[in-house]
């Protein structure tokens, strides 16, 4: 099945466990709910442990989450994949592996919150050091390389300003300094951006978003261009004890079996929200990568297959405006996540981001007026009515007596 074409590619996520329960052929891979795994002689127990070949125990692998791993290795186009149980185990498990003490790390700086954070203010107690940079300006990463750098590790689009980098100009300048380079490809899934494909190494994914898509269960996942790395990733990680538990697994395989019709229907009504917003006149500006006033849209052309489902925008009347509309919106969830099958609604300044300081979110390009926005798969005229509703209680007027503040 050639990944490029998009009916072949809804294909390859409806059948990528096929065959994967041999014994019984279900149709559905099946949920090998066991801590551990019985050996049918002493000789095999002990080959199992000197190859690593075979189940000895879920911590280590499992039937089912080797199937969730194997189909997400083959959907992004890696030759190995560790899954993990949240997004930010498998955040900390990219760090652990891949920098120690004394080595340095150059991240984007408006990335998701705590992949930024528990760099910052925990890996430093280990001798990491880092700087978190504009990387879509190949001239800004270039300038903060040291010789200790390591790792070059980016979120395109980043969360949650949508700003683009060029994943092939950070491969090539990752690998001219022999580092690797590790790609978060959350916000835009398989279906939409291969980051392997453009020269990444590593691609990491929360599975909570996108892939899983039903707001129901947490995950995470590495995923390895070079089957080394993925060996040297799971030998560290599942040491660390944050592997995926069975049910979890099974739970994002039936996620994967609707990812791109959810994707890509997402995306159709997120165009039109860009547009409707981009528009209204109580909104100062909107930063979405299928919108021609998008600095990198060119770019993101080129990198993906499209801009995705979720929406930046900045709302006039600063944090009190951004309350008004979230207070006063109806049909999307208030809550942080994204790329589930309903929309979600958050304001980074006061959730996600809260932990940053206003200087650091200013200097990350995230204002206290931003809002962001997963568009869900919901009729598109609902979505549009009640974004109406919400903006008609959001003046540009600023904050009102007894409203919530920035603390």
């Amino acid at each position: 099945m050639e990944h490029d074409n998009p009916h072949a590619f809804n294909t390859l996520c409806i059948h990528v466990d096929e065959g994967a329960d041999e014994q019984f052929g279900a149709v559905s891979t099946p949920i090998f709910q066991t801590s551990t795994f019985r050996f049918p002689s002493v000789e095999e127990g002990a080959a199992r442990f000197a190859s690593g070949k075979g189940y000895i125990y879920t911590r280590l692998k499992n039937p089912t989450v080797s199937q969730l791993e194997q189909a997400l290795a083959r959907l992004e186009g890696g030759t190995a994949c560790t899954a993990a149980a949240t997004g930010m185990a498998a955040v900390s498990g990219l760090y652990f592996t891949f920098l120690g003490a004394g080595d340095h790390m150059v991240g984007t700086d408006c990335m998701y919150g705590p992949s930024r954070l528990i760099m910052e203010r925990e890996f430093t107690r280990f001798g990491v050091q880092s700087d978190f940079v504009d990387t879509s300006d190949p001239a800004v990463v270039e300038r903060h390389w040291k010789e200790n750098t390591k790792l070059l590790y980016i979120e395109t689009p980043a969360n949650p300003t949508l700003k683009i980098t060029d994943i092939a100009a950070c491969a090539a300048l990752a690998h001219r300094h022999g580092a690797l380079l590790a790609v978060d490809n959350t916000f835009l899934s398989p279906v939409l951006q291969n980051p392997i494909a453009l020269g990444a190494d590593i691609v990491i994914h929360s599975l909570t978003k996108h892939i899983n898509g039903h707001s129901d269960v947490v995950g995470g996942a590495v995923i390895t261009k070079d089957p080394a790395l993925g060996a040297r990733h799971r030998k560290v990680f599942t040491t660390f004890g944050g592997t995926m538990d069975p049910h979890q697994a099974w739970l994002v395989l039936r996620g994967v079996k609707s990812l791109s019709l959810r994707v890509l229907k997402a995306q159709e009504n997120a165009i039109r929200v860009a547009e409707f917003l981009a528009e209204h006149p109580r909104v100062e500006s909107v930063y979405y990568p299928g919108l021609k006033s998008h600095p990198q849209y060119e770019l993101a052309r080129r990198q993906a297959k499209g801009p995705g489902s979720i929406i930046a925008f900045v709302l006039k009347g600063g944090y009190s405006a951004g309350v008004r509309l979230l207070n006063g919106v109806k049909l999307p969830a208030l809550a942080v996540s994204l790329g589930g099958i309903e929309s979600l609604i958050q304001h980074p300044a006061s959730m996600t981001h809260s932990g940053m300081t206003p200087q650091e979110r200013s200097d990350a390009g995230i204002s206290e007026g931003l809002v962001r926005l997963s568009v869900g798969c919901e009729d598109l005229a609902d979505i549009l009515e009640d974004l109406k509703a919400g903006l008609a209680q959001c003046g540009a007027e600023g904050h009102r007596a007894g409203e919530a503040r920035e603390p």
